[in-house]
């Protein structure tokens, strides 16, 4: 009589989580995401970048005013206090664009919706600050929209108002950064830190090597920001760029002026 019954290998988690099965767990990551989008018919997104430790404009001058208010009821200052307060500050201005951002997200979604025959999904990295307003801006025009999520020790889950059937958690960077670029038809850069600029410059890059075959314009967010951050024309003067890659980016300092060129820019690449 026949008694023993192994596991099947597509059941055996302990396997499915070792390293002999990496390449598997790659391809699961680059299958599944394919085929609910598919199912969703997603195909073509506008791309929000930046940085995951702004908030809400209100909520960041708020937050400050408390901090001050604990400062001057405590009667002394804190190097722990004093921290935190240079903190707050610093937030307040990074918060301006927190707001922008929800705003554009709010008019591209009611402009993809409605206006356009190619439906164009607000698409984010899943996480807040930026990419909560992304998400935010979307849900309040009772658009979807898609969260690309990225399992961080410090960053837990999707933000909330991203769409549940098109959030998507990643382990692996490079997948999700595949994805965030196979849909898009354009970028919006915000102020951000280093994962924001990992997300620019890869981009740029495969632009430039022409990597990704197809036109997609990239905006960055906010001159004071882009112009306080990297000289490009030094990027030339040295020659380790060419003249005509500064073509590959718009800087922008308003959603109007951001709305008014992006629907430009995708509106005459349906015509073309």
């Amino acid at each position: 009589m026949m008694t023993n019954q192994p596991s099947k290998s597509y059941e055996n988690i302990e396997f499915l989580n070792s390293s002999d099965a990496r390449s598997i767990r790659v391809l699961c990551e680059l299958i599944e995401p394919h085929s609910k989008l598919k199912q969703k018919k997603v195909t073509s997104t506008i791309v929000f970048f930046g940085s995951a430790r702004s908030k809400e404009k209100k909520i960041a001058i708020q937050d400050l005013a408390e901090l001050e208010k604990k400062m001057r009821a405590e009667n002394r200052s804190k190097p722990q206090l004093e921290h935190e307060l240079q903190k707050a500050k610093r937030l307040v201005k990074l918060s301006e664009y927190y707001d922008k951002a929800l705003s554009l997200s709010r008019k591209l979604s009611a402009w993809g919706s409605v206006s356009n025959p190619e439906k164009h999904h607000i698409c984010s990295g899943g996480g807040p600050g930026m990419m909560e307003a992304a998400n935010r801006g979307a849900h309040e025009m009772r658009c979807n929209s898609i969260a690309y999520g990225i399992s961080l020790p410090f960053e837990q889950g999707i933000n909330e108002f991203a769409s549940e059937e098109l959030s998507f958690e990643f382990h692996y960077f490079f997948i999700r950064k595949f994805y965030f670029l196979y849909h898009a038809k354009a970028v919006v850069v915000f102020p951000g830190g280093f994962g924001t600029m990992d997300e620019l410059f890869e981009t740029l890059t495969l632009i430039q090597t022409k990597k990704l075959n197809k036109r997609m314009p990239i905006y960055l967010f906010g001159k004071e920001f882009w112009d306080g951050l990297i000289n490009f024309d030094h990027l030339i003067e040295w020659g380790v760029i060419s003249v005509q890659d500064i073509d590959l980016f718009r800087i922008v300092n308003d959603v109007e002026e951001a709305y008014e060129l992006i629907i430009d820019d995708l509106t005459n690449e349906v015509r073309s």
